[in-house]
């Protein structure tokens, strides 16, 4: 059984749709509840243990990590909070969408440790994937320390680039709901053709599910599995040659990425 490391003192602002499947499942992993304070104005309970306030606690231990996980919109008010909690060297981590570290840096001037995480939403089963950015002014300890956090969650991946940080929430963050689109329309294209729905939902199910798990654990690229699969003249190859005419999966693909990641540039701006 894996060994997490977990942060002292945790306090959630917002425990929504992504930071709630986080909290689970770091409970699961270990995490000591009596170690975790929720913000939520409602108050509403999350988890045995777990202490919930509708108020803004007056006081956070030393090195508290806080993390953001409310509506990106709530940042200045969530802000004008948090820095008016006592305590110091407090470690930030914000799963904020669209909301760059400028922006971040300029609400929590007097917050050295900042790291952005993007999750996604198979983190709450240990299959997610978590990029991870911070500047010059976060330290090696607390990078490490943020990045302990995140491998309960799945593969955590640091991105180097800020300017890059839109188009890998495209990718890995949007792209859990892309791929359940992709399972309904295979689902959805049998059964137009013939089949029972239901058998058709779990045939699809099925057939992503394993061959998700071959692709990850196949020492060639999944390119180099389809074309294995697809023997000349077979119902396979004939069924690749109408994805693969003129690049059309990949056309459609790279403009729902494009959509996406235009759509954080333009969230960025507003806040």
């Amino acid at each position: 059984m894996a060994i997490y490391h977990f942060p002292d003192t945790l306090f959630l602002a917002g425990c929504g749709n992504m930071a709630g499947p986080m909290l689970t499942r770091w409970l699961e992993c270990g995490l000591d509840p009596a170690r975790v304070t929720v913000y939520r104005p409602s108050a509403a309970p999350v988890a045995d243990g777990v202490r919930v306030t509708a108020q803004w606690p007056e006081s956070l231990p030393d090195g508290t990590m806080v993390l953001l996980g409310m509506k990106p919109y709530q940042l200045g008010d969530v802000a004008r909070h948090i820095t008016s909690i006592d305590g110091s060297d407090f470690r930030l981590v914000s799963i904020l969408a669209g909301t760059g570290m400028q922006s971040l840096r300029a609400n929590f001037p007097h917050f050295d440790n900042i790291v952005r995480v993007m999750p996604n939403t198979p983190v709450g089963v240990g299959q997610g994937v978590c990029a991870l950015y911070a500047d010059e002014r976060t330290s090696a300890a607390v990078r490490d320390e943020v990045q302990a956090l995140m491998q309960p969650l799945g593969l955590a991946e640091w991105i180097a680039d800020e300017g890059q940080f839109n188009l890998v929430t495209a990718l890995s963050g949007c792209g859990p709901a892309y791929v359940f689109r992709f399972i309904d329309a295979l689902a959805g294209a049998a059964a137009r053709l013939g089949l029972p729905a239901d058998q058709a939902a779990r045939l699809a199910l099925a057939t992503v599910r394993g061959a998700s798990t071959l692709a990850i654990s196949a020492d060639v690229a999944p390119g180099v599995l389809a074309d294995r699969v697809a023997s000349p003249g077979g119902m396979t190859r004939q069924g690749l040659n109408v994805l693969d005419k003129d690049e059309h999966l990949l056309n459609l693909l790279t403009e729902t990425l494009r959509a996406a990641r235009d759509r954080g540039e333009e969230m960025e701006k507003e806040v």
